[in-house]
């Protein structure tokens, strides 16, 4: 099948549709909407005039897609899921614009879920069935729940990623992101001491240092790059879950004890989540602080990373 195909029953306004793409019973698509190729569009499907869809893009029975709603390639829309676009809707009374909701690519909405306006789900992210969405949820995020929360984050294939124990990995690897490096520990009746030398015992010498606590768990942190700057990260209390990611590869670490750090070289993905209440996480810069050596894009960190 090349040409769009509309069902007998179905309804297509919109001239803007890709080859490939399939409208079936029951669905109506407005004028203005723009689809790409080899859409699916489901049985009761509705989609108003400011509305763009992808390449690839498959929309279960029972979808409305309002004005400002935009679905990238490869999303996934759930049979029910509910889309908002006005933050106080009153009957005949309408905003100058809409609030742009933005799927990215990859992207999976399970059924059931509620979308509020002017969110942003990020590549490759995963809404459980029944959530209900009430801000930006990272790229790779999994997230549950009403309000929605980060339970995890799934992998380059899509799958949720497994945890690795810092106690299991203590030497830097050429098959890993980023190295857990071990440090000195000792200890007797009186404690434990952990020391670093700068210069020997870590990947560089730090000319930064900063602490972050007090993080309630349900936030995350990181979320970003650096150009140019390596960070070590490591876990004086409590617990952290750490992800990393090079464009190519990611990776989840546990880090619960202060006798291993984390290295993130200059171009990695870092994002920590699932904070404990008595976490004290420990940073370790190699630069200053710049705010123009951070990427807080993840497409524009892929385009960096790919034209590397």
């Amino acid at each position: 099948m090349t040409t769009p195909f509309v069902h007998p029953q179905g309804i297509c306004e919109s001239d803007k549709v890709g080859v490939g793409t399939t409208i079936w019973a029951f669905a109506h698509v407005l004028p203005g909407a723009v689809i790409g190729q080899n859409v699916n569009i489901n049985d009761h499907v509705f989609v108003e005039n400011d509305v763009v869809i992808g390449d690839r893009v498959t929309v279960k029975s029972g979808v409305q897609l309002w004005d400002g709603i935009e679905l990238h390639d490869d999303v996934f829309v759930g049979p029910n899921a509910t889309f908002t676009n006005d933050r106080f809707p009153r009957s005949k009374q309408y905003p100058d614009e809409f609030p742009r909701t933005v799927v990215e690519r990859g992207a999976s909405i399970g059924g059931g879920a509620v979308i509020l306006p002017g969110v942003r789900i990020g590549q490759s992210a995963m809404v459980g069935a029944g959530a209900v969405v009430t801000r930006d949820v990272p790229p790779f995020a999994i997230v549950v729940g009403n309000p929605a929360r980060i339970t995890g984050y799934a992998d380059g294939a899509g799958r949720r990623m497994s945890n690795s124990g810092v106690q299991n990995v203590v030497r830097p690897s050429a098959t890993r992101v980023a190295p857990l490096v071990a440090l000195k520990q000792a200890t007797d009746m009186r404690g434990s001491l952990m020391v670093a030398e700068f210069g020997t015992d870590l990947p560089f010498v730090p000319r930064r240092f900063f602490s972050v606590f007090d993080v309630p768990s349900i936030d995350v942190r990181g979320e970003h790059a650096h150009k140019v700057c390596e960070q070590f990260l490591v876990c004086l209390s409590g617990s952290v879950r750490a992800i990393v990611d090079d464009g190519a590869k990611r990776e989840e670490f546990l880090l619960d004890s202060p006798d291993h750090g984390l290295h993130m070289p200059a171009m990695t993905w870092g994002t920590q989540y699932a904070y404990s209440p008595d976490a004290v996480l420990a940073v370790f810069a190699s630069h200053p602080y710049d705010g123009d050596d951070y990427i807080r894009s993840y497409a524009e960190f892929q385009v960096l990373v790919a034209a590397q």
